[in-house]
């Protein structure tokens, strides 16, 4: 069942792709039904909280009339960055399913292992590796293209100005 919510989780990406938007999505599960997700909006929200799953968790909560989510899992197609982690931990959350790993910004295992603090008063278990490949090529290929773009800007139009 976990790539069936992954395959939710990296449509949603590909919508934020196709919104020009990094191209990251996030399912969250109970009882065998999604009740929140979520994808990047940071560019057209102008807001940097607007990551996919914080999306998620809010809709997630508001479904269950709660802030604690514990019999939930969230499945994500990159590794949570540390808002996004802590906000898992302070939803208690007890499962995150990732797709690509995140060496630049994650902290579920590439830079720092959020989920598994010592000190912190919730753990979470975390899978890695669920449709990775999917997740990474998705990436991969948002970025070329965007390199692509800022190396070849459109020029602008010319304008006549002997009117």
């Amino acid at each position: 069942m976990e790539e069936e919510w992954m395959k939710e989780a990296l449509r949603l990406a590909e919508k934020a792709a196709s919104e020009d938007e990094t191209p990251i999505g996030c399912v969250i599960e109970y009882q065998g039904k999604i009740i929140g997700k979520g994808y990047n909006k940071r560019n057209q929200m102008g807001n940097p909280l607007a990551h996919a799953e914080i999306e998620a968790i809010n809709e997630a909560a508001h479904y269950m009339g709660d802030w604690r989510l514990e019999d939930c899992t969230l499945y994500v197609t990159l590794e949570p960055c540390p808002m996004c982690a802590g906000a898992i931990i302070q939803a208690r959350i007890p499962r995150v399913v990732m797709g690509a790993m995140n060496p630049k910004a994650g902290c579920a295992g590439s830079i720092i292992d959020l989920f598994h603090q010592e000190k912190f008063n919730h753990k979470v278990e975390s899978v890695s590796g669920v449709m990775e490949e999917e997740s990474r090529a998705l990436l991969q290929d948002f970025f070329g293209k965007m390199r692509k773009r800022d190396e070849n800007p459109p020029k602008p139009a010319r304008v006549d100005t002997k009117g």
